[in-house]
């Protein structure tokens, strides 16, 4: 008896390493702008996939847009109508944590971002998902660490930030936990990788993690020309795309992502990491007021009610660019100085998760690190804002770069 006992316990402790290393089933808790496409991603790769949500109607909604994206795929010649019918067909929805978390593998949360709703999320999921689950936060900022705490498997906790929209956009940030542990992390990075995403590691849970922290930093620099009525909201947005190159103005990149949501992840920056990350709110106040969230509700800082704004070119000049990529480098350095991400994984992550041309550590190289230097400095000296003030490890790097 003793025998048999032993092997039964070593064939459930097998059982459990396979489901640990295969993942299989995954389950997305929510089904907002993220939730319904990460659902996508998941049942395009082959994955059966539960997609929940508390109401209904919600999750008929996010079918009708999901079946509305693969008619894309299908009309752009990326899949067949055997293929759309078959990825409709992994997806099955549930209002019940109960029977749409039984026999996960992975459960995706990607509520909003209140860290007081993540953490009941967290505490239902660890309550109904299998022990040998693993549980990913959708999160942009908030703290991985903590939201694991609400659990009792924390070291099976993990943030898995992707980008919108997550069914096209090729990366995915891993952050890890103060408690998670590395089978967690190797497992996450193996997932995306069978996604066709390209996995960048914060290797600290750090507020901002690395794509936002530079983002907002730009977003910060570009509220301040404002402010100071320097350049115009589209007179930023002109030199930032055609002096800049780079995919989006600043403002209007603000309304892509969603006015409210920027305004979250600045707060949480600005509670962090302090003075660098001071916003201006009234810069968006009188929008969220007024429900002019940005695209998704047709109006922002620009009308999206006839697609995508026409910003004029010929009024590029006002805004000095360098001022931007001086910004973004200040913030990549941050980040490699306190150890959080390499430059490498900087560098992919702003090119595959927003599109620009070059990472902020390519361009000081391409540049100069002397350059950028000397153009926050000077911005520093004229306005004495904490957002211009250069990271100790530029002036190490100055002569070598970040890539030595």
């Amino acid at each position: 008896m003793k025998k048999l006992l032993m092997n039964l316990f070593q064939f459930q402790s097998l059982v459990r390493n396979t489901a640990d290393n295969n993942i299989q089933r995954v389950a997305v808790v929510g089904t907002g702008l993220m939730g319904h496409g990460i659902a996508q991603a998941f049942a395009i790769n082959g994955f059966d996939v539960s997609l929940l949500s508390r109401h209904e109607k919600n999750l008929q909604l996010a079918l009708q847009k999901i079946r509305w994206s693969l008619s894309k795929f299908a009309k752009k010649g990326k899949m067949n109508q055997k293929e759309l019918n078959d990825t409709l067909g992994r997806i099955k929805t549930s209002t019940s944590y109960g029977k749409g978390l039984r026999d996960v593998d992975l459960v995706v949360e990607s509520v909003p971002e209140k860290m007081e709703l993540k953490k009941q999320v967290f505490s239902k999921i660890d309550k109904y998902a299998p022990a040998h689950a693993i549980i990913a936060t959708n999160t942009s900022a908030l703290s991985v660490t903590e939201m694991g705490r609400a659990t009792k498997r924390p070291e099976k906790i993990v943030g898995m930030h992707w980008f919108v929209p997550p069914q096209m956009i090729p990366l995915v940030e891993v952050i890890k936990g103060d408690d998670t542990n590395s089978e967690t992390l190797d497992i996450i990075r193996d997932v995306s990788e069978k996604l066709g995403k390209t996995a960048i590691v914060c290797k600290k849970d750090v507020r901002g993690f690395i794509v936002s922290r530079i983002l907002v930093s730009v977003f910060n620099e570009a509220f301040w020309t404002y402010i100071r009525k320097e350049a115009s909201i589209e007179e930023i947005d002109s030199a930032v795309k055609y002096r800049g190159r780079f995919p989006m103005g600043w403002f209007e990149l603000v309304d892509f992502v969603g006015v409210d949501i920027e305004r979250e992840v600045s707060k949480i920056l600005y509670d962090a990491h302090g003075k660098r990350f001071f916003f201006h709110p009234e810069v968006t106040e009188p929008l969220l007021k007024s429900n002019r969230l940005g695209k998704k509700m047709g109006y922002g800082f620009y009308d999206w009610t006839q697609g995508r704004p026409k910003i004029s070119e010929n009024i590029n000049g006002k805004y000095c660019v360098e001022r931007s990529w001086a910004v973004a480098v200040n913030e990549a350095a941050w980040i490699v100085n306190e150890q959080v991400a390499e430059p490498t994984s900087i560098d992919l992550g702003m090119k595959l998760g927003t599109g620009w041309s070059l990472g902020p550590c390519e361009y000081a190289n391409k540049q100069g690190v002397d350059a950028v230097l000397d153009t926050l400095k000077s911005a520093y000296n004229q306005h004495s804002i904490e957002l211009y003030n250069p990271c100790p490890l530029l002036k190490k790097i100055k002569k070598k770069g970040f890539y030595s």
